[in-house]
């Protein structure tokens, strides 16, 4: 009894400031839980970089390293800048700059890929360490040689002579190397395409330009690509677009 009337006592000599204190403290440790749980939820958004392979046997590397997460499949070129859209469920999904639908992520960390070969997905598991996919560089003589590589492939491809020519400064450089090589992938997949060879009919010149957005159109036999260094790796516009240039109702595979 002496005990409890003791502690009683004390209960009731405890001051407001330090009831206070400890409020505070209480609020603190609280918003601290709820920041942790928000970054795993966010980091949770998006798989570890790595390599990866589906269901299907499709590998892909991915590379969180930048301001955009980055997706390349084995055996491809071309580097697939992705963007974030909430789905159903807490599901996300990432998408190219087509629109297209390449990764669906889980809050669970459960990876859905979309191919060509699997349209309606095919689950992806880590595979292990990737490489970067940082875009290349090249020198004033490299870049003319693989321009005139380009050129020769879909001058062949198309059965004529296909001008190419890049009008971009020092800061535009990797992302004109990237938009050349899958501008003329893009033209020599049409050209092997069923019904393809006519789109590509009136083709003549390949521009690469600088600009303020990355984009793509086709006039009057000259597909005029524009690269944009303040998008960053964004700043270029990718095969699935420059498809749609010549086949508006196209749906380019990945």
């Amino acid at each position: 009894m002496a005990i409890a009337l003791a502690a009683a006592a004390l209960s009731l000599t405890v001051t407001p400031g330090a009831s206070a204190s400890a409020q505070e403290r209480a609020n603190a440790q609280a918003e601290q839980s709820r920041a942790l749980r928000d970054q795993r939820r966010s980091s949770g958004a998006l798989p570890a970089p790595g390599r990866y392979v589906s269901a299907t046997g499709e590998g892909f590397v991915l590379d969180r390293s930048g301001n955009h997460p980055l997706l390349r499949f084995d055996r491809r070129q071309e580097t697939w800048v992705l963007r974030a859209s909430p789905a159903p469920r807490g599901d996300v999904i990432y998408r190219n700059d087509a629109g297209q639908q390449v990764l669906r992520v889980t809050p669970n960390g459960g990876i859905t890929v979309y191919t060509a070969r699997a349209p309606g997905g095919s689950p992806a598991s880590y595979a292990g360490q990737g490489q970067s996919l940082s875009p290349p560089l090249l020198g004033p003589a490299q870049m003319l040689n693989l321009m005139l590589r380009r050129s020769a492939v879909v001058s062949q491809a198309v059965g004529r002579m296909v001008e190419i020519n890049a009008d971009t400064g020092v800061e535009s450089e990797a992302l004109a190397v990237e938009a050349l090589i899958l501008s003329t992938d893009a033209v020599v997949r049409i050209s092997r395409s069923p019904g393809g060879r006519e789109a590509l009919n009136q083709l003549r010149r390949i521009v690469i330009v600088e600009g303020t957005s990355a984009s793509v159109n086709y006039v009057r036999g000259e597909l005029r690509v524009v690269v944009a260094p303040a998008q960053g790796v964004a700043g270029r516009p990718s095969s699935a677009r420059v498809i749609r240039a010549f086949l508006p109702q196209a749906s380019a595979s990945r």
